[in-house]
């Protein structure tokens, strides 16, 4: 099993590193008409912040790219602008990424293109087949449907309406931020519980001023009063919740790397083990540790060869390049 990304450990502000994914869809009511209503579609971006685990929820109206840029403009308005942003290889977010020249090599052009280089914005993309990789954000999407579902049980949702969605979905986005991130304690001497939303309410648009704030600055000045409980909330986020991230219950045992040239056998769940393609290793991606944890892989079917990105579990090594 991999270490944390650096991202997961970082105490900077707020939704500087993000991951993203969509979630849905809803059928709400577009328009009055005379027979009745006539619906349509709606879906949700999640937004979490990859330190403190806080949630940002945006309501799109299509899965297309240009509703993937103004829920990013949108998010951008309200939480400031983000360093990283990492998700899966969706189409709308590929489409997104291109149109917006997230990526370092590529030039900039219009005038959102500047202001994101000058924000210094990249987006990460997870290889395909990999939903593993995005564990954190799939967490939280598990965790906001259980508490829209069990608003929509008390509230009629047969008559969803865009405006009642936008308010379930805030609702939604204030009770997962609400929620303690370690065991709540019994010791007197901690004044509050461990939350994402208890660093938001204490957001800041400039990095926290240089020296160190202690107990006696919650007497003092305002200004000394909110970096001093930002400072408690790190404190205890690095003291607390930092080692509950750091057990490893799978993936313990050492393998050889997938070297370029090995036969592998590629995996699809949604066809028999028979029909499984084969293919051959063009290209492995060494990480920080020295494992191999994507590779590239060469498919031939009669007379096209196509190329995937593959993470290791969704292949079975069958002959090493040595061999």
């Amino acid at each position: 099993m991999a270490d944390l990304p650096p991202e997961r450990l970082n105490t900077s502000q707020p939704f500087t590193y993000v991951g993203l994914d969509v979630f849905g869809p809803w059928a709400v009511i577009a328009r009055r008409t005379r027979g009745g209503h006539a619906e349509s579609k709606c879906w949700a971006m999640l937004f979490i912040c990859m330190s403190t685990r806080a949630i940002h929820i945006e309501v799109l109206e299509s899965m297309d790219t240009s509703c993937c840029i103004n829920a990013l403009r949108r998010f951008y308005a309200l939480r400031g602008p983000a360093k990283q942003l990492r998700s899966d290889c969706g189409t709308n977010f590929v489409g997104a990424c291109n149109e917006l020249k997230f990526g370092k090599e590529q030039q900039q052009e219009t005038r959102m293109q500047r202001y994101l280089s000058e924000q210094g914005c990249t987006w990460e993309f997870n290889p395909p087949h990999s939903s593993h990789m995005g564990g954190v954000w799939e967490r939280m999407i598990g965790v906001a449907w259980r508490v829209l579902d069990s608003i929509l049980l008390q509230n009629k949702s047969s008559h969803l309406s865009h405006e009642v969605l936008c308010t379930f979905l805030a609702e939604v986005t204030a009770i997962v931020n609400a929620r303690p991130l370690i065991p709540v304690s019994n010791d007197p001497e901690l004044p509050f519980i461990l939350t994402p939303a208890r660093l938001l309410t204490q957001k800041v648009g400039a990095p926290a001023p240089f020296g160190e704030f202690t107990d006696k600055d919650l007497f003092k000045r305002q200004w000394r009063q909110v970096q001093s409980l930002a400072s408690k909330f790190w404190t205890r986020w690095k003291r607390e919740y930092l080692p509950t991230l750091q057990s490893r219950t799978k993936w313990t045992e050492t393998h050889r790397n997938l070297q370029e040239g090995d036969l592998v056998l590629l995996i699809d769940k949604q066809v028999v083990r028979n029909e499984w393609p084969l293919a051959r290793v063009t290209s492995a991606f060494v990480s920080d540790d020295g494992k191999v944890r994507k590779i590239e892989v060469k498919v031939s079917s009669n007379v096209t060869v196509k190329k995937f990105m593959r993470p290791i579990s969704e292949v079975a090594l069958l002959l090493p390049k040595e061999d």
